[in-house]
Order: C-alpha cells, then sequence, then structure tokens
C-alpha cells in the first residue's frame, strides 16, 4: 500500500502551499495534511474490511441456501463484529482538533499515530487469508474445521480492534485506570 503522506502532499494546491511559507502557519498545515493521511487511511482499511465482510455474508449465504444449521449464529457474531471494527474506523476522531482541543496531538504525535493505523494493516491481511479457508471448510460441511477457520477469522478482527481502541492510548498517554 502506497504511503498516504506522500499522495497528500502532492495534492497540495497554490494555497496550500503559500500557507506553507506563512511562519506559524506552516506546523498547522502539515498537522492538517497528515490528519487528512490518517483519515484517508483509516477509510481505506474500513472499505476492505466491508469487503471481507461480504464474503462472509456470501458463506452465510450458501448456508441458509443449503440448510446448514452448524456455525450460523457463530457466523452471525463474526458479521457483527466486522460491522463494529468497520464503523469505529470509519467514524473515529483523527487527532488534534483545534486550537484549544482538551488533547492536542502535535505533528511527531500524528506520525506516529498514522505509523500505528498503517500496522493494522497487517491484521487486515491475515483477516483476508483466513476468510477462504473458513468458506472452504464452510462449503465442504466440516463442522469442526469450519469452527475454527470462523475462530481464526474473529480473533485476527480483534487483534485489528483491539490495535485500533489502542491507537489513542499510546499517542495521548490517557488511559482510564481500571
Amino acid at each position: 500500500m502506497p504511503d498516504i503522506r506522500d499522495k497528500v502532499e502532492e495534492d497540495r494546491g497554490l494555497l496550500k502551499r503559500i500557507q506553507m511559507h506563512i511562519p506559524g502557519y506552516a506546523g498547522y498545515r502539515r498537522r492538517e495534511d497528515l490528519r487528512a493521511a490518517d483519515k484517508l487511511l483509516r477509510i481505506q482499511i474500513a472499505d476492505r474490511l466491508t469487503a471481507i465482510r461480504k464474503d462472509v455474508e456470501n458463506t452465510r449465504g450458501f448456508m441458509t441456501r443449503n440448510y446448514t444449521r452448524d456455525n450460523i449464529e457463530q457466523l452471525g457474531n463474526l458479521i457483527l463484529s466486522f460491522q463494529e471494527v468497520e464503523g469505529k474506523l470509519r467514524y473515529s476522531a483523527g487527532g488534534y482538533s483545534g486550537l484549544s482541543a482538551d488533547i492536542r496531538i502535535e505533528e511527531g504525535e500524528l506520525e506516529k499515530l498514522y505509523e500505528y493505523d498503517y500496522t493494522m494493516v497487517t491484521a487486515l491481511d491475515a483477516i483476508a487469508q483466513a476468510v477462504p479457508p473458513m468458506d472452504a471448510a464452510v462449503k465442504a460441511k466440516d463442522k469442526n474445521v469450519a469452527a475454527a477457520g470462523i475462530d481464526t477469522v474473529q480473533n485476527n478482527l480483534n487483534s485489528l480492534h483491539t490495535a485500533f481502541k489502542q491507537r489513542l492510548v499510546i499517542i495521548t498517554g490517557t488511559e482510564a485506570v481500571r
């Protein structure tokens, strides 16, 4: 996956390039561009999760058309998990939100945030690779292998979700005491 930060910088219009030369404004402009890149990456991850979820929904459709009840509840729960993670990725806040934000995330921290988000792509790849064997097991009506496959997809999705939830905690150093 190409680095979206480079694309955002390349696409700066004349006004944004002028802003880069105004003292005090250049840092603001860089932070805005990093926020835009971070949001683009999260939307791409959410879009890819949506596509993978549709494959899982097709597997569930196969099960219902063939009156296969084994693992259908487990598969339904997996689909709900996909929808939850997709929504959180797509609609989450992207860091520093104004001149007087409660938690101000500076340019270096935004870079870390973006790098942290970018590592979620690895978890996304693991999810994508785990779906075809799960689908094959369902279609072969191998209940135990299908259950294990569903668990593998769910565990990989949980890993991505956990990584996503930790992104701001790691950057801001804020965490509620448990």
